[in-house]
């Protein structure tokens, strides 16, 4: 591990197995802000003017990956996270370690915790949102990613099978926000994916949710392959009706993102979510 300067953000943490890399920043977070192999280009899409006025204040999208509270609301899912955060580092496992100050309205404190095995491109990251607050709260942990422009998100359908009395029923559900738009030719369905192109000349936001009990989703760009995965868990209820995964592009902004299941959260008590991140070249 050691301390960096990323393009124009001055603290930041690099950590690297010889083969992978990835960034994060120290100076306000917690975020991931680049993944990529040694020498290859970013994998994570960077939106250093990106901006969202609240009554909290500003928030700056950045880039890369983040963690929210979901379900998404105004102020909260929004709290500026611009302030320092501290780190510790575990060279034994090539951990690092991101922990955000008390959020003053929600009052909880999220967590990174990411681990980059010794070779290879694979890390897991843990989402860890504490309830540090004196009452009872309900939420989700979200992970938000934010690729590079110019590539197609896949979401793998549940596995075919014809209609006969054993197909009876549902297998999954999709959600859909009032601006999803389903005759927008960025998106496609067939029997294995549904699918989300990024096109910079179309601005007008699109976004699909989905259950995927598949437990993962993938993003395409070029020759390489960002895959995330993350557990499933059956008859937990998610967030927006029934959703642990969703995808959301407006022109070259895109995000692949995956949710834990709602939880109610005691004073002092944590909720977990961890995503497996993995790069390939094709």
């Amino acid at each position: 591990m050691e301390k960096i300067q990323f393009g124009d953000l001055a603290d930041c943490l690099r950590l690297s197995n010889g083969e992978t890399e990835l960034v994060a920043t120290v100076g306000f977070g917690p975020r991931i802000i680049a993944y990529n192999f040694i020498g290859g280009e970013n994998a994570l899409g960077h939106h250093p003017h990106a901006k969202i006025q609240t009554e909290l204040g500003e928030y700056r999208i950045y880039g890369g990956h983040r963690l929210w509270i979901a379900p998404e609301t105004v102020p909260k899912t929004y709290a500026p996270d611009n302030a320092r955060v501290e780190y510790f580092f575990d060279e034994t496992e090539n951990s690092l370690r991101l922990v955000q100050p008390v959020e003053p309205i929600s009052k909880t404190q999220k967590e990174m915790i990411i681990t980059l095995e010794k070779s290879g491109s694979n890390v897991s990251i843990n989402h860890r949102i504490t309830n540090r607050g004196d009452e009872t709260i309900e939420l989700a942990a979200w992970a938000l990613t934010i690729m590079r422009g110019g590539g197609v998100c896949e979401i793998p359908n549940e596995t075919f099978a014809p209609y006969s009395h054993e197909t009876l029923l549902p297998v999954r559900n999709l959600t859909l926000w009032a601006y999803t738009d389903l005759s927008d030719p960025r998106f496609a369905f067939d029997r294995e994916f549904i699918r989300l192109r990024v096109d910079e000349t179309r601005h007008e936001p699109q976004k699909i949710g989905a259950l995927n009990k598949q437990g993962w989703a993938r993003y395409r760009l070029d020759d390489v392959v960002f895959t995330k995965r993350f557990d499933f868990q059956e008859n937990a209820a998610y967030p927006d009706m029934n959703s642990n995964v969703e995808l959301y592009t407006a022109g070259s902004f895109v995000e692949v993102e995956s949710l834990a299941p709602l939880q109610k959260l005691e004073p002092g008590a944590t909720t977990e979510h961890v995503e497996r991140w993995q790069l390939k070249s094709e």
